[in-house]
C-alpha cells in the first residue's frame, strides 16, 4: 500500500458493524503522525462519542510494519529552524489534546498493535482501554537519541509502571517486545500476529469481547532476571547516581543499559529524567501541559536539531553532543527549562 494520497487519506475512519475504525494509512512513513493525522483522528473520536451505533473504537496501522512509528519529528524541527513556532506548538498541542481525550473517551478504545509502536504511537495506545500486541510487536520510547524527551503523557506513565521500570524505558530507550510490552504494562493482551489480521473483523461482529477470546497466555518476561537490578539502579534519586550504580554492577546487561544510557544527548537525558520525576506526581492532564510547555524550551534547543538531523535528516547517526558527557551537563540550565 502506497502511502496517503489526495484519493487515500492519511487516517481512513469508517464505521464497520459495531465499532469505528481508523486505519494509520502512512506506510511507507511507518504512519509517523502529522498535524491532519491528528485532526482526522480528533474529528473522528468526537463524532462516534455519541453515535449508539458505536460501542468501540478499534486503531491499526496499515502495511504490516509499524502500528505508528511517532510524530513526524522532521517536520518539527523543520518549523522550529524557520522560526514557525507556532506550527510547532499546534502540532504538540493537538496531539497531546488527543492523548487526554483517548484517556477519557466514554468507549473502548481499542488499539492493535503490529509491528513498531514508539514515541507518538505509544501516546494513541497506552492510554486507551486495550492495546493488544503480537509477537511481532516492537515497543520504545526512544526519545533521548533525538534530544526530545518521553512526550503524549509519557512522563505520567512511565513513573506508574511496576518499579523502576519506566525510568530505565525512557532514559535508555531500551525496546520490549510484544509480549514484554505486556509484562511491563505498556500493552494489556497477547494475541498471535496470525490472528492479528483479523481482529478488527472479529471486535466489528463480536464487540470487544473478541480480544480476550483471542488473547494468549504470555511467555516469561525476559527482563524478570534483572528487575531487582533495573530498580536499584533506576530508582535512584539523580543521573548521575543511576550512572554510577550501573558502574558498580559490573554485569553485561548492567554495561548494555550504561551504554543505553549514554546513547543519548546527555542533555536530553537529564531533562527526561526531570520531568519523569515530576510527572510521578501530576495528573495525566497535569503532565500533558508540563510537556507542552517543555516542547517549546526542547523544540528549539540546538541539541534537538544535531540529534534530529543525525538520527533523521542526514541519518549518519553521528550526533555531537554539546556537552558530550553527562557529569558536564550545566544542571542549573536544566531546571531553567522547567522554570
Amino acid at each position: 500500500m502506497s502511502d496517503a494520497t489526495a484519493t487515500e487519506p492519511s487516517v481512513i475512519a469508517t464505521r464497520r458493524g459495531r465499532i469505528g475504525h481508523m486505519l494509520l494509512n502512512r506506510p511507507k512513513s511507518l504512519n509517523a503522525l502529522d498535524s491532519a493525522m491528528l485532526h482526522t483522528m480528533t474529528a473522528a473520536l468526537i463524532e462516534w462519542r455519541d453515535d449508539p451505533s458505536v460501542q468501540a473504537v478499534v486503531v491499526e496501522g496499515a502495511g504490516g510494519r509499524a502500528f505508528c512509528a511517532g510524530g513526524d519529528i522532521r517536520a518539527i524541527r523543520a518549523f522550529a529552524m524557520a522560526g514557525q513556532h507556532d506550527k510547532v506548538s499546534e502540532f504538540f498541542s493537538t496531539e497531546y489534546a488527543l492523548n487526554a481525550m483517548i484517556d477519557e473517551y466514554s468507549k473502548p478504545y481499542i488499539s492493535i498493535i503490529d509491528g513498531v509502536c514508539m514515541g507518538g504511537g505509544i501516546g494513541l495506545s497506552v492510554h486507551g482501554d486495550m492495546r493488544v500486541t503480537s509477537e511481532a510487536s516492537l515497543f520504545a520510547m526512544p526519545e533521548t537519541g533525538i534530544a526530545l524527551f518521553p512526550d503524549v503523557g509519557a512522563t505520567f506513565m512511565l513513573p506508574r509502571l511496576p518499579g523502576a521500570l519506566g525510568m530505565y524505558l525512557g532514559l535508555t530507550g531500551a525496546r520490549l517486545n510484544g509480549a514484554d510490552a505486556v509484562h511491563a504494562g505498556l500493552a494489556t493482551h497477547f494475541v498471535p500476529k496470525a490472528e492479528i489480521a483479523t481482529l478488527a473483523d472479529a471486535i466489528a461482529e463480536d464487540g470487544p469481547a473478541a480480544v480476550a477470546a483471542r488473547a494468549q497466555s504470555l511467555p516469561p518476561f525476559s527482563l524478570a532476571p534483572h528487575r531487582a537490578t533495573i530498580d536499584r539502579c533506576f530508582g535512584q534519586d539523580s543521573v548521575a547516581a543511576i550512572e554510577a550504580a550501573l558502574q558498580a554492577e559490573g554485569t553485561e546487561w548492567a554495561k548494555e543499559a550504561l551504554h543505553g544510557l549514554h546513547h543519548g544527548s546527555p542533555s536530553a537525558v537529564m531533562w527526561s529524567f526531570e520531568a519523569m520525576r515530576r510527572g510521578a506526581r501530576l495528573s495525566l492532564r497535569g503532565a500533558l501541559a508540563a510537556e507542552l510547555a517543555l516542547t517549546r524550551a526542547v523544540s528549539v534547543h540546538p541539541e534537538f536539531h544535531e540529534g534530529v538531523r543525525a538520527m533523521l535528516v542526514d541519518k549518519d547517526r553521528t550526533p555531537k553532543w554539546q556537552p558530550a558527557h553527562l557529569a558536564d551537563v550545566d544542571q542549573a540550565a536544566i531546571q531553567a527549562l522547567f522554570a
